[in-house]
């Protein structure tokens, strides 16, 4: 039922518009239909023909327009709205359809595993600061094992 409201109101709109140009219409037919000096006699035809079309295209721009606003409106509330509190921070392939995902939502961090079978939540990371971690000049970065491990011991 919804999804008629928009096409009834439309069309209502149409037709109103409508009405009020054939009344303009009718009343510029009496003033047209007077002898015109210097003119031949097809110029008032032609001109009929192209006020017609032209309300016809304002009446098609106007449907078109209130049809695109019907379908847009959220995005327009949207757009004047908080930030999304969902974020994805940074992706990682590790093959054919299988990746890592860190995901942050509010203040929280998560690590995702993403494969065919389905998402699994790996670990919460760390709420992130403003700051990096930083390490000793010249001190070579953890391998996987270490890191996953210290990870791990973090989050009991």
């Amino acid at each position: 039922m919804d999804s008629l409201r928009p096409s009834f109101a439309a069309l209502a709109l149409a037709l109103a518009l409508a009405m009020a140009l054939g009344t303009s219409a009718s009343a510029l037919g009496q003033v047209t239909n007077a002898p015109v000096i210097g003119l031949p006699g097809p110029v008032p035809v032609a001109l009929s023909f192209v006020r017609v079309l032209g309300a016809l295209a304002l009446v098609l721009a106007i449907f078109l327009g209130g049809l695109w606003l019907f379908r847009n409106w959220q995005r327009l509330v949207l757009a004047q709205g908080a930030p999304p509190k969902l974020n994805v921070l940074e992706v990682r392939s590790l093959g054919q359809r299988h990746a890592l995902y860190v995901v942050a939502y509010e203040q929280q961090r998560l690590l995702l595993a993403a494969s065919p079978t389905g998402v699994t939540l790996l670990t919460h990371l760390p709420a992130a600061s403003g700051e990096p971690e930083i390490r000793a000049a010249g001190a070579p970065p953890p391998d996987f094992a270490t890191a996953l491990l210290q990870a791990v011991t973090r989050k009991s």
